[in-house]
């Protein structure tokens, strides 16, 4: 358990829990799931303490659920956000290097790396409570990230420049900001997944190969209904949290009212990049329906040009049987049957004719592979 106290000019890590909030601010209690479940019991006094009332206890199996889907929930004195993250799983930074993953094994191991973990915000008027899988790092980019724009240090990320970012606000500022920063997180998941679908199209295309992973094509496809299903679930989820946001009680100083307008533009922001990951996901699944469309017509133009073969060379062949049927007949009055050159004029006849018959169908283009 981590406990923060942000405050406009500062931001501070606690070592426990207080018995009272800060005079300013408001505090951030970063849990995992494992410790959400063994400290209950002590999170719920403080919370009474702290805010006049706790968690219901619906909400409390909402935040221990594993399964949950994403969805929104409010109450008269806090809302509730469970949101799935898209994520790579542990263990598993090696495939997004370039020159890994580059066959269908890597293709696999891609699928199964993906985690549809969820995370939990349960968001107060001066207190943010947020549980987390055991492998999340989302409180810990966000209390590095605080801790250098506290003390005034540079971000590597921009070359030694000073951060400048300001701290959040409020707990509902903090919550949309880690939300956006676990839908942004699936840009990088996007790379992989769109190099593996490219090797898996790859394999299809392969004339020279026997395309045989359909249970890993059929994975695939099963895996993209699943994050769009994910993804519809986000979206549907922030948006009842815009509309929440929408009927909170207007605030009277103009302060107040930037900051609500703020997040207005944060949460249609967030919405905005959850459109934008459920395009990409929509796109790679109407890929792989394109790619398997292609492979079957590309299987159906071969075997068209194979049959053409076939048929061609019966057309050649059929006469060449007619003239071997008839000098085979026993009569003794056939012509040339008698005459010492009749079987190379009888060849010669035949050769002709195939060739000929081989020349008009090439010239027809029914044999060649020209367009």
């Amino acid at each position: 358990m981590r406990v923060f106290h942000v405050r406009p000019d500062g931001f501070d890590e606690w070592p426990a829990l207080p018995a009272a909030l800060p005079d300013a601010g408001y505090l951030w209690v970063g849990v995992t799931r494992s410790e959400f479940e063994t400290d209950i019991a002590r999170l719920q006094a403080c919370l009474q303490a702290w805010t006049g009332g706790p968690l219901v206890d619906l909400h409390v199996s909402d935040l221990l659920n594993p399964q949950l889907p994403s969805h929104f929930e409010d109450t008269p004195w806090y809302d509730v956000l469970v949101f799935r993250r898209l994520a790579a799983g542990p263990g598993t930074s090696a495939l997004f290097l370039d020159e890994a993953g580059g066959d269908l094994r890597g293709a696999r191991r891609a699928l199964e790396a993906i985690d549809t973990s969820p995370v939990g915000f349960a968001v107060f008027d001066r207190v943010l409570l947020t549980v987390h899988p055991a492998d999340c790092l989302v409180r810990e980019h966000f209390a590095q990230r605080y801790t250098q724009i506290a003390q005034g240090q540079a971000d590597p990320r921009t070359e030694g420049r000073p951060v400048a970012v300001r701290l959040p606000t409020s707990p509902a500022d903090q919550m949309l900001r880690m939300v956006n920063h676990i839908v942004d997180g699936y840009l990088e998941l996007r790379r992989l997944l769109t190099r593996q679908f490219g090797v898996l199209q790859q394999a299809l295309f392969n004339p020279r190969s026997r395309f045989r992973s359909w249970q890993l094509l059929l994975d695939s496809r099963n895996t993209l209904h699943l994050l769009e299903d994910i993804c519809e679930d986000q979206r549907n989820a922030i948006q009842e949290w815009i509309d929440a946001l929408q009927e909170w009680p207007p605030e009277t100083t103009p302060q107040a009212q930037r900051e609500r307008e703020l997040l207005r533009l944060r949460s249609r922001d967030v919405l905005e990049h959850i459109e934008r990951v459920l395009g990409h996901v929509r796109r790679l699944e109407s890929s792989a329906e394109t790619a398997v469309q292609m492979h079957f017509s590309a299987q159906s133009n071969r075997t068209n040009d194979i049959m053409r073969t076939l048929t061609v060379l019966t057309a050649i062949f059929l006469p060449l049987n007619l003239i071997t049927g008839i000098f085979g007949m026993n009569f003794d009055t056939l012509p040339l049957i008698h005459e010492a050159t009749g079987v190379w004029i009888t060849l010669g006849l035949m050769a002709a004719l195939g060739l000929g018959l081989g020349l008009f169908f090439w010239r027809k283009r029914y044999l060649g592979t020209r367009d």
